[in-house]
């Protein structure tokens, strides 16, 4: 398949990241929005050319903490397996990778 990089918006995979208070500790209602943008800006750089990054908090509990949408449709896991493969990429790694990621990035945060 012949796709042409980077994708318009309306093609791109939006992953939606919703991170947990508990996460940054006792204290992490105060500072998951301050990390979340944060972390938003972190991300941003990953993948641009076929990928949009939302990270915010997990407010609310009934929300899958990754949820895959294009053009705000939402992916069930095989058709976000299925996008993914397009570009080589294997999704159980890259979630993996992104939680990898965020949480080197709670440890630099919460060392500050």
């Amino acid at each position: 398949m012949n796709i042409k990089l980077p994708l318009d918006q309306d093609k791109k995979l939006n992953v939606i990241f919703r991170l947990e208070a508990g996460c940054l500790g006792p204290q992490g209602t105060e500072h998951i929005d301050a990390f979340c943008q944060s972390a938003q800006k972190m991300v941003k750089e990953t993948d641009t050319e076929f990928i949009v990054w939302t990270i915010v908090p997990r407010h609310d509990k009934t929300l899958p903490e990754i949820e895959y949408r294009i053009n705000n449709k939402k992916l069930n896991h095989e058709k976000a397996v299925k996008y993914l493969n397009i570009f080589s990429k294997n999704l159980d790694e890259f979630e993996a990778n992104l939680q990898d990621k965020l949480a080197l990035y709670i440890d630099d945060y919460l060392g500050q």
